[in-house]
């Protein structure tokens, strides 16, 4: 090997460093949404204090978070509502937490006007304060939410739920991924 074709070696070597030093960023952003760790949606968030809710007034929270989709990060939106129901004191939850949406076709449940009940504004179908159907219309009743243990004689007690929404137009409560 000769002078002449050691240097365009060692100019071949160093086209390939600069070229592999500069795209070494270029793919790790092209892969950064796919090697991020996913939030998990499940966490429990909190909504109020015992103390906030009247025994038998449903009332309604909504789950607000930021999304992000790939490289885009979108403000803090709405993204479901929760209705909470304090229980008598002889219940064995003092609080149940139920999905705002109708498990028939995703419309937002209402408190009916007596306030003794829930109302699908969609397709008039009825529901029980604790989440139950009272007519067919709906595959199955208001889905319930898991709500983190709190103790019933303290009113600061928070109270957290785990938000999921769940699959439609089913018999079953079925989580969407």
């Amino acid at each position: 090997m000769n002078r002449r074709q050691w240097f365009q070696f060692g100019a071949a070597a160093m086209g390939a460093l600069i070229g592999l030093v500069l795209a070494v960023p270029g793919v790790a952003y092209l892969l950064s949404p796919l090697l991020k760790r996913r939030t998990d949606d499940s966490d429990f968030r909190t909504l109020a204090r015992l103390g906030d809710l009247v025994e038998g007034q449903p009332r309604s929270f909504s789950i607000i978070e930021e999304q992000r989709d790939a490289w885009v990060s979108y403000p803090a939106t709405p993204v479901g509502t929760v209705w909470l129901v304090r229980q008598p004191p002889d219940a064995p939850e003092p609080v149940i937490a139920l999905s705002a949406e109708c498990p028939h076709l995703a419309c937002k449940i209402k408190v009916s006007g007596d306030g003794k009940g829930f109302l699908c504004p969609c397709h008039a179908s009825f529901f029980e304060l604790n989440g139950s159907r009272v007519n067919r219309i709906s595959p199955r009743g208001m889905d319930t939410l898991e709500v983190e243990p709190i103790d019933p004689t303290n009113p600061d007690a928070e109270i957290r739920v785990k938000f999921h929404r769940f699959r439609t137009g089913t018999e079953e409560k079925i989580p969407l991924a």
